[in-house]
């Protein structure tokens, strides 16, 4: 994730340098015949105002660094890397990085007609070609196909050579999205901003430190909250529990580094904070269906290849 970190790194660094206020870049990764991909890094931060705007398309983002409140007018979440922002077609909405600064999403986009096609020929039940939820958070269902949308990012995949890598990990996360945003609903109960901020923060902490020991009772004790109420705050802002999110994190990491290096399996699993390999084996198998070696082997350095969509193991 230090690579996918870094352009964002560089724009705030740039931002700061300047004076400047906050804002969007937008560079074309790979786009087709009603779809597209967008590499899209923000630089915003709590002194700037949230932006209004309306989404021309259907859209999947999935957030690879940074945290930010995503609103409409119904509800409101807070996104964190490995989850996936929903959008769509004419939909308002309301960003805003009220307690930290940037962030960096793989925005996959879809004309409507394009999107409802996709529904009919997945044959998705429960669900019209309209989200009714903002967010889908980090569930091990979603690890192995964000984790190759990250790890195409990541080696940037651009150009009509990938045209194809792209259109099928785009359909591939429309019907995955598809599935699992049907069961959820939002929460539009206001949060109070000092909570939000408090784990906000433990949030970016995780993300900047994956790697290390950390506990619940660290946690909450860093937040100013009981073990309890961070437990239950955590999990109703990010849809997950701190364990969790700390373990996706640290897997998401593992498997960019299988897939971009040649680093050794133990190495890479205390390098992402797991206590021994066996458990790192055991837990990797659980999340992407095969081990950490298979996985290198199915996903080498200089290729990626879109992965088979998981339609039953929906669990957290």
């Amino acid at each position: 994730m230090a690579k996918i970190a870094l352009e964002l790194e560089r724009a705030l660094a740039r931002r700061a340098e300047l004076g400047a206020p906050g804002g969007l870049s937008d560079r074309p990764v790979a786009q087709g015949e009603g779809w597209s991909v967008r590499d899209v890094v923000c630089t915003a931060g709590p002194r700037d105002r949230p932006f209004e705007e309306r989404h021309s398309a259907v859209y999947i983002a999935v957030v690879a660094v940074g945290t930010f409140q995503y609103r409409s007018l119904s509800a409101h979440e807070l996104m964190t890397p490995g989850s996936l922002l929903l959008g769509n077609a004419g939909q308002d909405f309301t960003c805003g990085h009220a307690h930290a600064s940037g962030d960096r999403c793989l925005s996959f986009g879809y004309t409507p007609d394009y999107f409802e096609r996709i529904v009919a020929d997945a044959g998705v039940r429960g669900t019209d070609a309209t989200f009714r939820v903002l967010r889908v958070p980090p569930v091990r269902a979603l690890t192995p196909v964000v984790t190759q949308a990250l790890t195409g990012l990541a080696r940037s995949l651009v150009g009509p050579d990938s045209e194809m890598l792209w259109e099928e990990l785009a359909l591939q996360l429309a019907v995955q999205t598809l599935r699992l945003a049907a069961g959820r609903s939002s929460d539009s109960t206001p949060m109070p901003s000092a909570v939000l901020a408090r784990v906000t923060r433990a949030v970016r902490g995780i993300e900047q430190h994956p790697e290390m020991p950390l506990t619940l009772t660290s946690l909450a004790r860093d937040a100013k909250l009981s073990s309890y109420h961070f437990l239950r705050i955590f999990k109703r802002l990010t849809g997950v529990t701190p364990h969790q999110y700390i373990l996706r994190t640290r897997l998401r990491e593992a498997a960019l580094r299988l897939s971009s290096t040649p680093t050794k399996i133990l190495d890479v699993a205390l390098d992402c904070g797991f206590g021994d390999v066996s458990n790192f084996n055991r837990t990797f198998r659980s999340e992407f269906g095969c081990g950490p070696r298979a996985y290198r082997r199915n996903h080498p350095a200089g290729a990626t290849e879109a992965v088979p969509v998981a339609l039953t193991n929906q669990s957290v």
